[in-house]
């Protein structure tokens, strides 16, 4: 039985919803929220050919998404143009990006190939990696579910994320396709890669804190530094993007574990001084 349906049988503590839904959407972060789902299918739509090249635009579709999703929060916060609709629309539109989009990446880039093999139990890695894949797609809802509910990490106000976020799970393997670009074919590469989507998965669901950098005042005047060094990477970028966007995403991913590692060592300093 619904709120309304219980307000009007006269049930006690029964609120009547709120049927005034605010009308219209914003039109420029909505528009970049868009661009990012419509990467995250071409992506997926790319992944179903399976060529090496079809493979690689995938994965530059991936990073395009990420591109996209990051301006569509920019914009929202610059603009004022932030609203529950536009947060919910945000997720459903990661939940393609980068949930099922990574997902059929990985798989059909580190996996599919050791199917063909004769051996039978090297072809159950090949089931295997569907569910694998699955569970990657799992932790990425699971994600998005619980920072929709939660937010920030708790006390960080917008410097910390809680868990790995999602963008940054997707790029890493975006970020591996591109930089390799020939899908594996050994059947013990194919176990690694498998292992790295389970960590990158289990990174999602954690706990680990994650710099957000949206504490950062880009709107605000810079030093002439700032702006040499954003080009100089972007240009780095445009022409090394193999290795560049690979120690990226590698380093900002395990940036989490390492100031996780750093914060309980400095923990366990404190509450166990050294004796003299």
């Amino acid at each position: 039985m619904s709120d309304f349906e219980q307000h009007e049988l006269g049930f006690p503590g029964a609120q009547r919803p709120n049927l005034k839904l605010r009308r219209g959407i914003y039109l420029l972060p909505s528009s970049m929220t868009v661009a990012n789902m419509l990467c995250g299918f071409y992506a997926v739509m790319a992944t179903l050919k399976g060529g090496s090249t079809d493979l690689d635009n995938a994965a530059k579709a991936l990073g395009l998404a990420i591109l996209f999703d990051s301006l569509d929060g920019f914009v929202a916060r610059a603009t004022g143009t932030s609203s529950e609709f536009g947060k919910q629309f945000d997720s459903l539109a990661d939940m393609v990006s980068f949930g099922i989009a990574p997902a059929a990446l990985a798989f059909t880039w580190g996996v599919r190939g050791i199917a063909e093999t004769e051996f039978m139990d090297i072809r159950r890695l090949h089931q295997i990696g569907w569910w694998v894949a699955l569970t990657f797609v799992i932790c990425c809802a699971w994600r998005l579910a619980r920072f929709n509910i939660q937010g920030m990490a708790p006390g960080s106000g917008s410097k910390y994320f809680v868990g790995l976020p999602c963008p940054a799970a997707a790029g890493l393997i975006a970020a591996t396709v591109h930089a390799i670009k020939l899908p594996i074919e050994d059947w013990r590469w194919s176990i690694f890669w498998m292992l790295v989507v389970i960590g990158d998965a289990t990174l999602m669901s954690s706990t680990l804190r994650y710099r957000s950098f949206k504490d950062i005042p880009m709107a605000r005047r810079q030093k002439s530094i700032f702006v040499i060094i954003i080009g100089l990477l972007v240009w780095l970028i445009v022409a090394y993007s193999e290795v560049v966007l690979m120690i990226i995403a590698t380093v900002f991913v395990a940036s989490g574990l390492t100031l996780h590692v750093i914060r309980t060592v400095r923990h366990y300093m404190v509450s166990h001084p050294a004796k003299t």
